[in-house]
């Protein structure tokens, strides 16, 4: 299958009737390339698992374009669901709900609840309003890192699918926040943009996830995600990369620090990719930086945030790239 990008502006008709004839297409939004199918298409969405290698049992995300589409995915609707849709959507937020008999088992992995979120990339939200809500995961390959423009999309699955829209680089650049809205108190299942303390402010009470489940209620939870294909590492200090990068050096590997340019006097001459300066800066490129590395060279040290606030998404994030090694 030829493999085509075309800009997210001139494509979305074309995008559209792939959509509503049961092809994929992949689509720009703010955190990450997203690869879609229409959500209520069950074998339209059973390509997806063959495109990605995706286990059948990890579920997808349903994307919307208005509020009024989610009573058509999901039941039993709280009232805390606008509430936090008012505030946060369109935006990088995923809330999960009982779901609806119209979308099929093989969108929530056989489980009774999906996850909705509306991006606020304006051509995703276009694609979904000329086409259907979108049930899409991450547009790479299975356990491979998340894709934040184009080309990393197109090296990763060309020949799987007919078109990628391009909208440039994401702006947020890790996944979105998923929110349990169906257990007792609100559980926060993947730390994103929108953190806890965003969250609190609405609802009073939030939790971290930390109970074992025996169906994944979220994407990432169960398996190995964003792994670049080289050996990656943590350093707890920049002065343990720096230490680590001497190590590997002086055994023949050719290593890399992926950090922001506040350390640039620290790594010296030492080979460095740019996260840029601020904590925003770092979320916008941890993945590009992370498709540079593993590209160019044999072993990836990432320099380590604290664990607050968009710091602590971002590290969730890094720390299941590097399967937690720490240095």
């Amino acid at each position: 299958m030829e493999t085509r990008i075309i800009s997210a502006k001139d494509g979305i008709d074309e995008a559209a009737s792939l959509i509503l004839s049961g092809e994929l297409v992949v689509f720009p939004t703010e955190t990450v390339y997203g690869l879609g199918a229409n959500a209520f298409n069950e074998e339209a969405v059973k390509k997806i698992f063959v495109a990605k290698g995706r286990p059948q049992d990890n579920p997808l995300i349903v994307h919307i374009s208005t509020l009024e589409q989610v009573r058509d995915i999901a039941v039993d609707i709280p009232e805390v669901f606008y509430e936090l849709a008012n505030k946060f959507m369109p935006g990088p937020i995923t809330l999960i709900l009982k779901k609806s008999n119209n979308i099929p088992s093989v969108v929530t992995a056989g489980g009774d609840t999906v996850g909705i979120r509306m991006p606020s990339n304006e051509w995703a939200r276009k694609l979904i309003e000329k086409s259907a809500p979108l049930a899409a995961p991450s547009a790479n390959r299975s356990k491979h890192i998340s894709p934040t423009t184009a080309k990393h999309v197109y090296d990763d699955l060309k020949g799987e699918i007919p078109l990628i829209l391009d909208d440039g680089a994401c702006k947020v650049g890790i996944e979105s926040t998923v929110l349990d809205l169906t257990s007792e108190t609100p559980t926060i299942l993947r730390p994103g943009a929108i953190t806890a303390e965003m969250l609190v402010e609405v609802l009073g009470e939030v939790l971290e996830n930390g109970k074992v489940i025996k169906i994944a209620k979220a994407p990432g939870m169960k398996y190995t995600h964003y792994a670049p294909k080289v050996k990656t590492v943590c350093a707890i200090s920049i002065d343990h990369a720096v230490a680590e990068y001497d190590k590997v050096k002086n055994e023949g590997l050719h290593p890399v620090i992926v950090a922001r340019d506040i350390y640039r006097d620290v790594v010296c001459e030492r080979d460095q990719i740019s996260l840029g300066v601020t904590i925003e800066d770092y979320s916008r490129n941890i993945y590009a930086a992370l498709h540079t590395a593993e590209e160019n060279f044999d072993y990836i040290i990432v320099e380590q945030l604290d664990n607050k606030g968009l710091a602590g998404s971002i590290m969730n994030r890094v720390e299941k790239a590097s399967g937690g090694l720490k240095v």
